[in-house]
């Protein structure tokens, strides 16, 4: 059996610089949903249905967070397919299921979309929790 073929350097410095770059978006979303209140509960939470980049809380609620980084505001808010957005809802599911301590009278998933120079805009309820 043939071993498979590592990918090439390049490939492997795009992939490391994506991680960074979208590490760096999630720190910056963090810092901004302090300011606003928040409090966050996990970060870049795995769950066998799919890893949630961001659980946070304010009084009454539990919102799960997606953060998207592009270059321009316009460009991260297109960044969210449907069959992501399926998948990541159906995790929020599972970790309400598997962390009732975390449980509030309220729910909902936010998208926090961040530029290239690192401004943030959330959008609250961007995917519907049914």
């Amino acid at each position: 059996m043939k071993a498979p073929t590592p990918p090439s350097p390049s490939r492997q410095r795009r992939g490391t610089r994506a991680y960074h770059e979208g590490l760096d978006a999630e720190h910056r979303a963090i810092a901004f949903l302090e300011k606003e209140g928040y409090t966050v509960l996990a970060h870049r939470l795995r769950t066998p249905l799919g890893e949630i980049d961001l659980i946070v809380t304010s009084p009454g609620w539990i919102v799960a967070v997606e953060v998207k980084q592009r270059r321009s505001l316009n460009e991260s808010l297109y960044a969210l397919s449907s069959r992501q957005s399926q998948r990541l809802l159906s995790a929020f599911h599972l970790v309400l299921e598997m962390h009732p301590e975390w449980h509030q009278p309220n729910t909902r998933f936010d998208v926090v979309l961040v530029d290239a120079s690192g401004l943030c805009h959330k959008v609250e309820d961007a995917l519907r929790l049914l």
